[in-house]
C-alpha cells in the first residue's frame, strides 16, 4: 500500500491534485501568476530566443553545421568524445542560454548526426545561462554590482566547461567496444585537418546541402514555423512554472519548504537564510537569483547562491529540457545529475576565485 502511494506516478497525482484545489481557493493568484509567466515570456524569452531558434534552423538547412563539424572535429573528440558539430552547440548554447543547446542537439539527432550518447554528454554540458541574462539581469539587475559579473561567468561556465570533461566518460563502456573505429577515424580526421580542412568543411557543407534540396523560401518558412511552435511550448511551460509558484507562495507551501530546509542547514552550521533562496531558485531561476541578492548574508555567499542557482537552471528549464528531447532516446536522468554536479562544483569555483576575480570592497 505504502509502496503505491509513493510511485512516481501517485505523488505526480497528488500534486495535480494540490495545485488545482489551491487554483480554486486562490483563483486571483492564479490569474495574476498566469500574466506575469505571459509577460516573461513575451517581454523577455520571445525576443531573446526566438531569433536562434529560427537561426540554428537556417544553419542546418544550409549545411553550416556540417562545415563547423569537420573543422572542429579534431579537437571535440579528444577533449569531449563528441563529434565536430558538438562545438556548434556549444557556441550557439552558451551565447543564447537555455534552452537552446538541448534544442539543437535535438535537430542533430534527427538529422542523424548524433548518437543517444554523444546526445546525453553535449546537453549537459551547453545548458547554462546566457551572459546577457548572467551579467544585465543578475550582476546589475539583482546586486547592483557589475564588478561581480567576471567572477559569476568564470566560475558558471569553468563548471559547464569541467561538466563537459567529466561527461566524456559517460556511458565509456558503450564507448569502448567502438574503441578501435574511433581510433581509425581520429586519425584520419587529424590527417584531412592538417592536409585541408578547410576544402573538406566546404565540401561537407556543400553536400549536405544538396542532400536537403529545399530552397531558401521554404527552408526560412519551416525555420519561422518550427521556432513559433517551440516557443509556444516555451511560454506553456514558463506560465505553468509561474502559476505552481504563485500558488504554492500563496497556499504558504514555500514557506513550510523554506523552514525545513532552514532546519537541515542549522545541523550542518549553515545560515538559514541560504534556504530564502534556494527554495525558490528550484523552481525558477530569475526569482531564486533576484532573491539570493536580497538575503542577509555577506556578498560572496550570496553570489555562491546566485551561481549555484544559474548552474541549476531551475525546474521550469528542466521542463523545457525533457520537452525538447522527448521525441528523442536522449534521457532525462544524466541532465539532472549533471545540473546537481555544475551547481556544486560552480559555488567551489566561485569561493576559489573570489580572491582574484571578486569584487574589491
Amino acid at each position: 500500500m505504502i509502496k503505491t502511494m509513493l510511485h512516481p506516478l501517485s505523488i505526480t497525482a497528488y500534486m495535480a491534485t494540490i495545485i488545482v484545489a489551491l487554483m480554486i481557493v486562490f483563483p486571483n493568484v492564479t490569474l495574476d501568476s498566469a500574466l506575469r509567466g505571459v509577460s516573461i515570456w513575451w517581454e523577455v524569452l520571445f525576443p531573446a530566443l526566438f531569433p536562434f531558434f529560427v537561426f540554428s534552423e537556417l544553419m542546418i538547412g544550409f549545411g553550416l553545421v556540417h562545415f563547423f563539424g569537420k573543422i572542429l572535429d579534431p579537437f571535440m573528440r579528444p577533449l569531449f568524445r563528441l563529434p565536430g558539430i558538438g562545438g556548434f552547440v556549444i557556441t550557439l548554447g552558451y551565447i543564447s542560454g537555455y534552452p537552446v543547446g538541448a534544442r539543437i542537439t535535438a535537430q542533430l539527432w534527427d538529422q542523424g548526426l548524433l548518437n543517444r550518447r554523444e546526445g546525453e554528454r553535449l546537453v549537459a554540458f551547453t545548458t547554462s545561462s546566457d551572459p546577457i541574462f548572467l551579467i544585465g539581469a543578475v550582476s546589475i539587475g539583482f546586486f547592483h554590482n557589475s564588478d561581480l559579473a567576471l567572477v559569476l561567468a568564470a566560475s558558471h561556465y569553468s563548471g559547464a566547461f569541467l561538466i563537459g570533461l567529466l561527461m566524456r566518460f559517460h556511458d565509456i563502456k558503450a564507448e569502448r567496444l567502438e574503441q578501435s573505429q574511433f581510433s581509425k577515424a581520429t586519425t584520419s580526421s587529424i590527417s584531412n585537418y592538417r592536409q585541408s580542412k578547410l576544402y573538406a568543411a566546404l565540401q561537407a557543407m556543400h553536400q549536405a546541402r544538396l542532400m536537403d534540396g529545399r530552397p531558401f523560401s521554404v527552408i526560412l518558412q519551416q525555420a519561422i514555423q518550427s521556432a513559433l511552435r517551440l516557443m509556444i511550448v516555451v511560454g506553456g511551460l514558463v506560465v505553468f512554472f509561474s502559476v505552481v509558484l504563485g500558488l504554492l507562495t500563496e497556499g504558504h507551501i514555500l514557506h513550510m519548504l523554506i523552514i525545513t530546509l532552514q532546519h537541515i542547514f542549522q545541523w550542518f552550521g549553515i545560515s538559514g537564510s541560504a534556504a530564502e533562496a534556494i527554495v525558490p531558485g528550484l523552481f525558477e531561476v530569475t526569482l531564486g537569483a533576484q532573491q539570493s541578492s536580497l538575503i542577509n548574508l555577506s556578498l560572496q555567499h550570496q553570489a555562491a547562491i546566485a551561481v549555484a542557482i544559474l548552474s541549476w537552471g531551475g525546474f521550469s528549464v528542466h521542463a523545457q529540457v525533457a520537452s525538447l528531447l522527448s521525441h528523442t532516446p536522449i534521457r532525462y536522468m544524466p541532465f539532472l545529475i549533471s545540473r546537481i554536479i555544475h551547481a556544486i562544483l560552480s559555488v567551489i569555483l566561485l569561493y576559489i576565485l573570489w580572491g582574484w576575480l571578486g569584487p574589491v570592497a
